[in-house]
């Protein structure tokens, strides 16, 4: 019974940290779309000064709806895991997320890191730090959470309706 709790807080835990991650991702690309600079620059390069409306609507406002179902994902792995198709859904879908942030993290990474681009996409040096050590390992590392609540949300089944 110990490790059945363990189990599933530890799934809690996880959920709930992909939940901030991606609820914390929202607010900050709204912020940008209603108007906010902070960090845009440095993310976004000269679309942050252009703001065409196709990367206010896609890019911001859509990113940042797209995270806040990453938000609700993550709580539903903060959950008990409903038994069956709705169950392995959620943790399907929990893989799927943690699979497409770290592809994304790591093929940015080897990107800027070999410089095939760069001069062809008018990235500058100050942005190529920043998303180096900035902005990219937040992919990763919520790639890897929601990775983790995928895994625990298995873990620790909902407890039997009878000793309730």
């Amino acid at each position: 019974m110990r490790e059945d709790r363990q189990g599933r807080t530890t799934a809690v835990v996880w959920g709930r940290v992909a939940c901030a991650w991606a609820v914390a991702f929202a607010g900050l690309h709204f912020y940008w779309a209603l108007g906010g600079n902070w960090g845009l620059s440095v993310s976004a390069g000269p679309l942050a000064v252009e703001r065409p409306v196709w990367f206010v609507a896609v890019g911001l406002w859509g990113v940042g709806v797209l995270c806040l179902a990453g938000g609700v994902l993550g709580w539903l792995l903060a959950r008990p895991r409903p038994r069956g198709l709705a169950g392995r859904a959620v943790k399907a879908l929990g893989w799927c997320v943690c699979a497409v942030l770290l592809a994304r993290g790591i093929a940015v990474e080897i990107l800027l890191l070999a410089d095939t681009a760069g001069a062809w996409v008018g990235i500058s040096p100050a942005q190529r730090l920043w998303t180096l050590l900035l902005w990219n390992p937040w992919f990763l590392v919520g790639g890897l959470v929601f990775g983790l609540a995928a895994r625990g949300f298995g873990r620790a089944e909902r407890p039997n309706s009878a000793t309730t």
